[in-house]
C-alpha cells in the first residue's frame, strides 16, 4: 500500500462530515478519483468506494463492491481492511433486508485473531441477529462486548451475557 495515498484517503474520510452537510455525491467523486488511481481490479479501490457508498446512505450499491473487495484479495494487502468489510458488509446487507447473510459472514469472525474491532464485530453481529429476531443471542453479544470496558461489574455482566443464551435454569451469580 502506497503511503501517500493512504494518508490522502484518510484525510478525505477525515472531513466527511463537510461533505455530508453538502452532497453525499460530492463525496462519492473524490473517493473515486482516489480509486481511480489505483489498477482497476484494485481490492482497495473497491473497499474505499464501497465505503463511500455505504456512508451515503447506499448500501445497496456498497454490497457488491464489498464482496468483490474481498474476492480479489483485500485480505491478502490487509487483515484489518478485510475485517472491516466484512462488518461493514454485514450490517449493509442488513440494511437492504439480508440479515442471514450478515450473521454467516461474522459468525467465524467471533473466532478470528483478537484486534481492535471485536467489539464493532459482536455489534454487528448483534444487530444482524436482532434483523433475524434473535435479540437475546444479540443482547448476549452485545453485554459480552461491553462487560470488560466497565469500572467494575464486569464479571457479572460477562455472567449475564452467557446465561441470555445458555439453557434455563442456571442464574448467574451477580457480585462486583
Amino acid at each position: 500500500m502506497d503511503k501517500d495515498w493512504e494518508d490522502r484517503v484518510t484525510a478525505v474520510w477525515a472531513s466527511f462530515d463537510d461533505y455530508a452537510e453538502q452532497d453525499g455525491a460530492a463525496f462519492r467523486a473524490v473517493i473515486e478519483a482516489l480509486a481511480a488511481e489505483l489498477p482497476g481490479d484494485s481490492p482497495l479501490g473497491l473497499f474505499e468506494r464501497a465505503c463511500a457508498w455505504d456512508s451515503t446512505g447506499h448500501s445497496d450499491r456498497a454490497v457488491p463492491l464489498y464482496r468483490e473487495a474481498l474476492v480479489r484479495g483485500l485480505g491478502d494487502l490487509s487483515r484489518y481492511k478485510a475485517r472491516r468489510a466484512k462488518i461493514q458488509l454485514s450490517s449493509s446487507l442488513r440494511n437492504i433486508g439480508r440479515p442471514q447473510e450478515g450473521v454467516a459472514l461474522l459468525t467465524p469472525e467471533l473466532e478470528a485473531p483478537s484486534d481492535e474491532l471485536d467489539d464493532a464485530v459482536r455489534a454487528t453481529l448483534a444487530l444482524c441477529l436482532a434483523g433475524l429476531g434473535r435479540d437475546r443471542e444479540g443482547l448476549s453479544l452485545v453485554l459480552g462486548a461491553l462487560a470488560p470496558h466497565l469500572p467494575r461489574y464486569q464479571r457479572s455482566m460477562a455472567n449475564y451475557a452467557r446465561a441470555l443464551v445458555e439453557p434455563a435454569g442456571r442464574e448467574p451469580s451477580g457480585g462486583r
